[in-house]
């Protein structure tokens, strides 16, 4: 009975999409010449880098609010384009770390100054494997760690991120076990990590660097860290780093005494950061809204070399544009969305997804409301599996709230693009883990069905190298051309998609 059901809605859904030859004029306005004339502006030497909350970012911001306002797209409220949300500057001036020993910072051992400025004695070290972990069996239930120095290992838990950017380093695993230590009342956590000073030869400047953080998610930095490097500590404990590995591999942890103190002297700055917010009103059912992002930020400035980011996420960022003048003109000519639908480029992605965060704490429109979030980060290039073949996308979370969105999905792409969507990356299993890496998840963990879509990583992946030249712009075009068809189903059809499908992604980024 399931399947016959659900086969009779899909000959509806394919119906629709089949004789809507007013969609197709409107998604043709999508076309390279605009696309291009976008980029080279959004990723130019003079928006250096469009680093959150420095001068490159505004501008960014202005050009797009100023586009939306030339297409006919509203100021969210009718007064501005902006949702501004705070930050956090801090930049680490000095630290000093002593376990029986003085440790050598930057040489030794590197901490990052998210938990600010701190200094503390400790007599002991409790240690406690690798820290909440489906693989380990120490557990904070049997490990008292209040008012306690945790020795946590993550000698392994960095080989995922070695081909990414340092600023990413494990934002999945030890922030997790940093917020979980803090609930159970530590004092500081130690990282022990055999990788330290291979880090420390090429990024030893990295981590004197200015960072900027969300005031609102700040707070699972409280306590202080460090990364110590494993070889440097069997020096100072009674027992070396392998055998203390033998023991937690039996379930025992162990507890030092030490003479010890942690220090760091931090610098701190208020700062801000807007995601630009255009909003189409729609006729009949303007209560219900569609959301599409995509992050105009990218990294600023590094060494004195510009990172324009033109596919990550230009592309995405461009996308919008011309998505939103599209629908605006759709509109203009009679046929607008019986929905709303809110464009929203966001900033503080590459931070921590921190402007879609702070919209979905801080929600212009009601969550309740808001039918679908459909996210662009990437799709001007393509990856080492796809050379050669720009007509192709990966899709990531399109069935994991909602059939019905796949669906949706899978027939536009039948009907109108005939792209090759790959699905490689929606694997819970994916090691990726790109479900957890862009502006959609803020979404998706509320419940919100979600499309990702993205090309893969590539050479220029977070380098200096991802520049406009690069950049296909007819497979930008072609998805954009899938996007607006999926929206288009989105916010005409009768009945809001149904969410009827509890996520395989757990609704965490650990």
């Amino acid at each position: 009975m399931k399947k016959v059901l659900f086969s009779f809605v899909t000959l509806l859904s394919i119906s629709t999409f089949a004789q809507d030859s007013i969609a197709i004029n409107f998604a043709n306005t999508i076309n390279v010449e605009d696309l291009k004339e976008h980029l080279y502006i959004l990723a130019t030497d003079s928006l250096e880098g469009r680093e959150t909350g420095q001068k490159g970012q505004k501008l960014a911001a202005d050009y797009i609010a100023r586009h939306f306002e030339s297409i006919g797209i509203a100021p969210y409220n009718g007064e501005t384009y902006y949702q501004d949300f705070p930050l956090l500057s801090q930049t680490l001036f000095n630290s000093s770390l002593t376990i029986s020993k003085e440790f050598n910072f930057l040489e030794e051992y590197y901490t990052f100054p998210f938990f600010g400025s701190t200094s503390l004695d400790f007599e002991s070290i409790q240690c406690i494997g690798f820290g909440i972990d489906e693989n380990d069996c120490s557990d904070y239930r049997s490990i008292d760690v209040k008012d306690k120095v945790v020795l946590i290992f993550a000698i392994d838990l960095l080989r995922e991120k070695e081909k990414s950017k340092i600023a990413n380093i494990e934002t999945i695993d030890w922030e997790y076990q940093l917020e979980k230590a803090y609930q159970h009342g530590a004092k500081a956590v130690f990282f022990v990590d055999k990788n330290v000073k291979n880090k420390l030869k090429k990024y030893s400047a990295y981590f004197k660097k200015e960072k900027r953080n969300s005031l609102i998610n700040n707070a699972k930095f409280k306590l202080p860290f460090a990364f110590i490097d494993a070889e440097d500590l069997d020096n100072t404990l009674a027992i070396s780093t392998k055998k203390l590995l033998k023991k937690v591999g039996r379930c025992k942890y162990p507890s030092f005494k030490v003479i010890g103190s942690f220090s760091t002297i931090v610098k701190e700055n208020l700062l801000q950061g807007e995601n630009v917010l255009g909003y189409l009103e729609g006729s009949d059912l303007k209560e219900e809204l569609l959301v599409i992002t995509a992050h105009y930020d990218h990294l600023g400035i590094h060494n004195g070399v510009i990172h324009n980011g033109a596919d990550d996420d230009g592309s995405g960022t461009v996308a919008i544009l011309e998505l939103a003048e599209a629908f605006a003109k759709a509109k203009a000519a009679g046929s607008g969305p019986r929905r709303s639908i809110l464009f929203m480029p966001v900033a503080g992605e590459e931070m921590g997804l921190l402007g879609s965060s702070y919209y979905a704490e801080n929600p212009i429109f009601p969550l309740e409301n808001t039918i679908a979030d459909l996210n662009i980060d990437m799709i001007g290039r393509m990856d080492d599996k796809h050379e050669g073949n720009p007509d192709y996308v990966y899709l990531i979370g399109a069935d994991k709230l909602s059939t019905e969105l796949h669906q949706i999905s899978e027939d536009a792409n039948t009907y109108y693009t005939q792209l090759e969507l790959d699905y490689t990356f929606n694997d819970p299993e994916d090691p990726n883990r790109f479900y957890y890496r862009s502006d959609h998840y803020n979404f998706a963990k509320n419940n919100i069905p979600v499309i990702f879509y993205f090309n893969g990583v590539h050479a220029d992946y977070h380098k200096s190298s991802d520049t406009v030249d690069k950049i296909h712009f007819g497979k930008i075009a072609s998805i954009s051309k899938l996007i607006f068809h999926t929206a288009w189903q989105l916010v005409n059809q009768n009945k809001r998609i149904e969410v009827d499908v509890q996520s395989n992604f757990k609704n965490d980024r650990k």
